[in-house]
């Protein structure tokens, strides 16, 4: 099958060339640059011709240089070049000769935050993308071409990997199982973005990597903003803002067929067809993906499809509209952290999930999900100084994650999922006036609606012919047989489930959380000086309906009401290719859903009050032709957190909290779940990275990451097994203690080398050191609970990758890429959630005792691709 992918693809492709050189032609070239002289890579160049509409689009390389072939004779043309944060460089009435080759050199004057790559809409007052040497943040940005180059087969968080102060763990646990940290912390303390609409859990602010696998073929662009960042939502940007723009509704009509394969029979199509933009206004694009594979751990197959239709309309001058919907329902088994002892004897991809059920050899740990999101952007340009965009959403989701489940109310194992389903809508609106030519005003509003469901359903009674028995919820003491099954088939999330409910088992509640916000920014630019001031105040409402612990009428908890704030402001200065710049940003956050009621119960946590939240940064930015440095310092003070881990029981564990040894409470190897409330961390630390161009056909990359993220004070700490029953309190104290489950010390280096004409060839080194455990271990030292951390081994990882294109018509071209992570196929231990010390060197591995549950990473692994547009 894929040779003939191939095959057609060279035939069509043939075809188009030939038919490429019926006319007489010529082009377009020149190199991009700024004021300053700096060029710039990644602008885009639209070329139209103005009697027929036809529109030829490029972009500008690493050294800001473009060519656009194959264009008629005549003209006129209209040349627009755009790039984010600047405003367009238009050249009008364009006139070429047969075989003439015009050269224009475009250069930037000054700023705009509304250009997006060729697109109808994308809301743009919404999306608070950051123009990288005009805003004073920290930022990196990753275009559509990198994105397709660097992730390959990974998830999209790969995209990230060669940024500083971001780390990137748990690809090896699974298709979608990758987490990220930003300066420390992790994702729910890290706000996701998706054209301006939030996509972290509202319940806890999580994010599930396997929900959003059509990200990577989406796309048009990837930006991270470190620290506080530039959004005007009151949002999770305590680590960082990561900005995910789709590719709206494309000006250009064609499409393109794209087929990758990789290590473990990973395969993956991708389509896509784009109309343009037609005469009654209207373009639509649409995609679809399927991809299949089984895994780099032991028993981890998935397989999974994604699609996304956007449809634009332009109504007139004034008003544009966009509506996108996209999904990604998916299915995989999953992997977790084993003892060190069984990868040593096993090989690093030995599953623990991988078990006998009842006399059947399984991985019973299988997640699936289908999470479609659709949303409706409205850009209308009220007059030449104020304009209004918003975007109304919806999600609506549903799946869970199954596994090999035991209670003391059935003698056989048997398998169940729990379910988490929700319902999700949102406005986000935004009004921008021009007051000045230096000063714009923003205000706006953010409100969002949500519903989570929560429950277990049987899918296979396993040994229990007769069915499970449903004990423990108070409205059914006379224990029901549940005997109808319940499918794991992503497309079935939404039909198959128990609508009654004397069939959930374990639990049964709702969360409901309603949330309004207003947000203000003033920001003023001139001559090389900006500076900015937003400010945001919000209220959010919660509740919870339990129907397993509670009776009829006695269901619903309080209404938890928080109120919450934030303010931030920063300035830059520019001054030829130097700029400096400084930010400053306090929260007064509200909790989280699920640290407001205790116990996965109505009882409300007296305790869980706002978090704060003080961040300080400065930084340096140097730009030019040949180079860019940036350099960042932050501060980061977090009071009043509450986190949460989780482990696999040892046999210690086993003996502490279920002394009677009944297996309905703990048994070794079963899930335990820690939470710390009163957390306070400092993280402070400086970030470098670079980018040069030497000369034409080189260019070269590099960042270095130092923090030091530390634990303040002590915390109170509640330990729970797998059904959420509470096993043990205790106080902890984690003074001076390192935070874990992110390298404090990280840097690498880039190249990236043409070759010639059409093929380039890449590399990517990252080192990674003082990297801690996520769970601590306890130490009694004169009656006080002291919580210690391990520190792992440091490790380095080289990816590699080839890329080659052939343009062979003006409509018709083919690229090739192969990438392979992990070279020289390192053993390393990517993450761990216990911190045990060395008893006996015979049973230890550099320094770390065999018996700590640990993920090591993957090993070297291959992916390859073949793309065909036309």
């Amino acid at each position: 099958m894929k040779k003939s992918l191939l095959f057609f693809a060279l035939v069509f492709a043939s075809y188009g060339a030939v038919q490429g050189q019926t006319a007489n032609t010529g082009s377009v070239s020149g190199v991009v640059k700024e004021a300053t002289g700096q060029t710039v890579k990644g602008a885009t160049i639209k070329i139209t011709h103005i009697p027929s509409g036809q529109v030829v689009s490029g972009s500008a390389d690493a050294q800001g240089k473009f060519q656009i072939s194959n264009l008629q004779e005549g003209g006129p043309y209209k040349v627009e070049v755009t790039y984010i944060g600047e405003t367009p460089v238009i050249f009008e009435n364009i006139l070429l000769k047969s075989g003439e080759s015009l050269n224009i050199n475009p250069t930037f004057t000054g700023g705009s935050s509304t250009n997006l790559d060729e697109v109808v809409v994308v809301g743009h007052g919404v999306i608070d993308i950051a123009a990288g040497r005009k805003t004073p943040i920290a930022v990196s940005t990753i275009r559509k071409q990198d994105l397709e180059e660097r992730v390959g087969a990974q998830d999209i968080t790969s995209a990230l990997a060669n940024t500083p102060s971001v780390y990137i763990t748990g690809q090896a646990k699974g298709f979608g199982e990758s987490s990220m940290t930003t300066r420390g912390f992790d994702q729910s303390n890290t706000a996701f973005l998706l054209n301006g609409q939030p996509i972290n859990g509202m319940d806890n602010g999580s994010v599930y990597w396997s929900n959003w696998s059509g990200l990577t073929d989406i796309a048009s662009l990837v930006q991270i903003q470190r620290g506080l960042g530039s959004s005007k939502l009151a949002i999770s940007s305590v680590g960082g803002t990561v900005n995910y723009v789709t590719q709206s509704t494309a000006m250009k009509e064609g499409g393109f067929v794209r087929t990758t394969v990789g290590n473990d029979m990973f395969m993956k199509a991708t389509v896509g067809y784009n109309t343009g933009l037609m005469k009654n206004g209207f373009a639509v694009s649409a995609m679809f993906t399927q991809w299949s594979g089984n895994g780099y751990m032991d028993h981890t197959e998935g397989a999974g499809q994604s699609y996304f239709l956007s449809v634009g309309y332009k109504a007139n001058e004034k008003h544009n509209l966009n509506f996108m919907v996209t999904g990604a329902p998916q299915w995989h088994n999953q992997g977790y952290t084993s003892k060190l002892s069984n990868y040593l004897a096993n090989g690093r991809r030995y599953n623990d999930n991988y078990k006998d059920a009842n006399g059947v050899m399984m991985n019973a740990q299988k997640n699936f999900y289908h999470k479609p999101v659709a949303n409706l952007n409205w850009d209308w340009t009220i007059d030449d100084k104020s304009s209004l965009s918003t975007v109304v959403y919806a999600s609506l989701a549903a799946g869970g994650g199954q596994s090999l489940r035991s209670d003391k109310y059935n003698t056989g194992k048997y398998l169940a999922a729990d379910v988490n389903n929700h319902q999700w809508f949102g406005i986000v609106s935004n009004y921008n006036r021009k007051l000045s030519e230096s000063l714009n005003f923003n205000v706006g509003f953010d409100v969002r609606d949500y519903k989570g469901t929560h429950y277990r359903k049987l899918t296979n009674p396993l040994g229990n012919a007769n069915g499970v028995v449903l004990g423990g919820n108070v409205n059914f003491p006379n224990k029901p047989l549940v005997t109808n099954t319940y499918s794991t088939n992503p497309w079935k999330a939404f039909s198959s489930k128990p609508d009654s409910r004397d069939e959930r088992l374990a639990w049964d509640y709702n969360q409901y959380i309603r949330y309004g916000g207003l947000f203000g920014q003033l920001e003023y630019a001139k001559d090389g000086f900006t500076a900015f001031f937003q400010g945001s105040v919000s209220e959010q409402q919660n509740k919870r309906s339990d129907y397993f612990q509670y009776t009829p009428g006695n269901e619903d908890s309080k209404d938890v009401n928080n109120f919450g704030y934030n303010t931030k402001g920063g300035v830059s200065y520019t001054l030829g290719h130097h700029s400096i710049f400084g930010n400053a940003g306090y929260y007064s956050r509200q909790p989280y859903q699920n640290n407001i009621f205790m116990n996965y119960a109505n009882d409300i946590n007296e305790n869980a009050e706002n978090e704060k939240i003080l961040g300080l940064e400065a930084g340096y930015k140097f730009a030019s032709r040949f180079l860019d440095v940036n350099v960042n310092v932050y501060r980061t003070t977090w009071e009043n957190r509450v986190t949460g881990s989780s482990s696999l029981a040892t046999a210690d564990d086993v003996k502490k909290y279920n002394p009677t040894n009944d297996p309905g409470i703990l048994v070794e190897g079963a899930y335990l779940y820690t939470t710390n409330y009163g957390v306070k961390q400092v993280h402070r630390g400086v970030e470098v990275d670079f980018e040069a161009r030497p000369i034409e056909k080189l260019s070269l990359t590099g960042f270095l990451s130092i923090g030091d993220w530390k634990y303040d004070g002590a915390v109170n700490s509640v330990v729970r097994n797998d059904n959420r029953v509470e096993l043990g309190r205790s106080q902890v104290n984690l003074t001076g203690e390192h935070v874990g489950n992110a390298a404090q010390t990280s840097y690498g280096f880039g190249a990236k080398y043409k070759v010639f004409k059409g093929l380039s060839v890449d590399a990517n080194y990252r080192y990674y050191e003082r990297l801690y455990a996520s769970n601590y271990r306890r130490e009694v030292i004169d009656g006080q609970t002291y919580g210690r951390y391990l520190k792992l081994p440091c490790f380095n990882l080289l990816d590699a990758g080839l890329s080659y294109h052939l343009q062979v018509s003006d409509k018709n071209d083919i690229s090739f890429r192969v990438n392979m992570n992990n070279v020289l196929n390192k053993f390393y231990i990517s993450e761990a959630t216990s911190s045990n010390l060395v008893t006996d060197v015979n049973n230890s591995w550099n320094g770390i005792d065999t018996s700590n549950f640990v993920l090591i990473g993957q090993g070297r692994t291959w992916n390859a691709s073949v793309k065909f547009t036309f």
